[in-house]
């Protein structure tokens, strides 16, 4: 599923096409995704100006001029790509429909945005821009890891008495927003904490460390266009490249990269999901 720099990428190529620009048309090709859409959601975007897009963890909102804002959530094979752009960002010709083409936005300038996810686990729905955070996917999340909200003495306090490990913590959404199971996993690795370390017994000075580690893992994988490990593209279909520089993620039994570490990197699994680490400089 894609993460937060997966997103944030996103929704930087969308925003040169959509802030400022009006939806002329909006098709819906079915009632739902992973949840029913909201009623009467094209007549609802159809004639509405974009005012802002913006991110909030691993969603998309496009803050619309009648009040209200379009979520959007990629889900595990969702993709939103562009065509017909006259800014000539996005050069490629409107394609043929596609079978998984569920919510196409034709804009303004002539460009097209489609919504195209063959498993169906994306979401989209329709609510009050003053409300916005209110919203039940949004109520509940933790501060953006490359906001100010989020700092050493959030982690701190966040971290204090947990037995569970910190791995499983980090990606609590509750603590904070946008993280997922492949930049938490780097995260550690550059900090040289263990994963299966219990959260409570990280010393505040490594957690300062950790905090630092969060930030610049997202912000690399943003400046290399995310990671495209099967279905994510950019909103110009090309891949992201941050995987050709994993640390540990997807590396089981290869040599550590810490220079003068003998370790090898170790697969585990936590709460289901793959966790990767080195077994000598991770403590």
């Amino acid at each position: 599923m894609p993460e937060l720099p997966e997103v944030e990428t996103v929704r930087r190529g969308l925003d040169p096409v959509l802030t400022g620009h009006r939806i002329v048309r909006a098709q819906v090709n079915r009632p739902d995704l992973r949840w029913p859409f909201p009623p009467n959601m094209a007549g609802r975007l159809t004639g509405r100006r974009v005012q802002a897009l913006r991110r909030r963890s691993k969603y998309i909102l496009a803050d619309l001029d009648g009040g209200e804002s379009l979520l959007v959530h990629l889900g595990m094979s969702g993709r939103i790509l562009v065509s017909g752009d006259p800014l000539g960002a996005f050069v490629h010709d409107h394609p043929a429909p596609e079978r998984h083409d569920h919510v196409v936005l034709d804009i303004d300038s002539g460009a097209r945005i489609t919504f195209n996810d063959p498993r169906r686990f994306g979401a989209m729905d329709l609510l009050a821009t003053a409300t916005a955070d209110s919203h039940p996917l949004l109520a509940r999340l933790g501060p953006e890891p490359l906001g100010n909200t989020f700092h050493e003495a959030h982690l701190v306090a966040a971290m204090k008495g947990r037995r569970t490990p910190v791995k499983s913590a980090l990606l609590d959404q509750r603590i904070v927003a946008g993280l997922g199971n492949i930049y938490v996993c780097e995260a550690l690795y550059r900090s040289r904490i263990s994963p299966l370390r219990g959260a409570g017994a990280i010393s505040e000075a490594r957690l300062g460390t950790l905090t630092g580690a969060i930030r610049e893992v997202l912000q690399d994988a943003i400046v290399a266009g995310g990671s495209s490990l099967r279905d994510f593209r950019r909103a110009d279909g090309e891949l992201g490249y941050f995987q050709h520089s994993f640390d540990v993620y997807g590396r089981e039994g290869k040599p550590c990269r810490t220079p003068g570490c003998a370790g090898t990197i170790r697969r585990v699994v936590q709460a289901g999901r793959s966790t990767f680490y080195c077994t000598a400089c991770q403590r």
